[in-house]
């Protein structure tokens, strides 16, 4: 009974999106590219700046 329960909790309702179907990243896509890179290269970089002018007194 316990069981059965346990596993009634853990299955995906019908219509929701399953982790399995989402694609791989393809950085040959613009959005792709903008998002998983550059973005993330920019705000590293105005992080490092940020840091060096709050710790200059």
């Amino acid at each position: 009974m316990m069981i059965n329960l346990f596993f009634a909790i853990l299955q995906l309702p019908p219509g929701t999106q399953n982790p399995d179907d989402n694609l791989p990243v393809n950085l040959k896509d613009p959005f792709d590219l903008v998002v998983f890179v550059i973005l993330p290269v920019i705000l590293i970089i105005l992080y490092i700046i940020w840091r060096k002018k709050r710790r200059k007194p």
